[in-house]
């Protein structure tokens, strides 16, 4: 019996994906990414993976900073699309986190809020434990998530969101512990429906993950200027592990 498939790896691998995200902050990335590297001091060829990289553009901003760079992912179509970018210091592979590492890594960065998917907590730590074993020995890993209180906060229940000719339906909840978004559509008289739901984890559900992996919490940040993490204010929620 075939098992069925989860929804980020079906959502992920559609074109429609990534028409409602074609208009990602290419600018607002690149910024996190100068101010990151800056802070933990990486040096020119240090080895770098992005997991999961999507269709790379992390990936690509970092190699032209003078790093060795890994991206991977569970889309195919969307390495496929990377893969012609790539260089000798810049490949791409198709990669479930939940799986181990074979490479080490100086850092390993899990970016835009792409953790927290998994319906068990020791699937998630099992990640973070992939994540650590994946790690040279003064290695760093980064978690990218969202400051989910904030989210609450701001969180917009229904709009509807026109990409590319086609109306995206989107409604927004906080279920059983899960963020969810429920997005629907029609487009060539077919009706689609897809959903995105990613744990909502606090900072002090994260220090229990992090224990439990053996990893440890050495720095926290709130946006992508670095500045410190605020419950209240913060939109996002950075952590850089050991």
């Amino acid at each position: 019996m075939q098992q069925k498939m989860e929804w980020f790896q079906h959502w992920f691998d559609t074109s429609y994906y990534h028409i409602l995200y074609q208009d990602r902050n290419d600018e607002e990335a690149q910024m996190f990414m100068c101010n990151l590297t800056s802070f933990l001091n990486l040096k020119k060829n240090s080895k770098v993976l992005d997991l999961p990289c999507g269709k790379g553009r992390h990936s690509i901003f970092l190699n032209s900073l003078g790093f060795d760079v890994i991206g991977a992912d569970l889309s195919k179509n969307s390495i496929n699309h990377a893969k012609s970018f790539e260089n000798d210091t810049l490949s791409f592979e198709v990669h479930d986190m939940r799986d181990q590492l074979s490479t080490k890594y100086d850092a390993i960065l899990n970016l835009f809020t792409s953790f927290g998917y998994f319906d068990e907590d020791e699937v998630n730590i099992k990640v973070l434990q992939n994540l650590k074993n994946g790690l040279s020995e003064n290695g760093v890993l980064v978690i990218d998530f969202m400051n989910v209180a904030f989210v609450e906060k701001q969180l917009v229940q229904k709009e509807t969101i026109t990409k590319g000719g086609i109306d995206f339906h989107i409604h927004r909840s906080i279920e059983n512990g899960f963020i969810k978004k429920d997005i629907r559509f029609t487009t060539n008289n077919k009706e689609h429906y897809y959903n995105e739901y990613v744990r909502y984890i606090t900072l002090d559900t994260f220090n229990q993950y992090i224990t439990a992996a053996g990893l440890k919490l050495k720095h926290t940040f709130g946006d992508y200027d670095l500045n410190s993490f605020d419950i209240e204010k913060s939109n996002r929620l950075i952590l850089v592990l050991e």
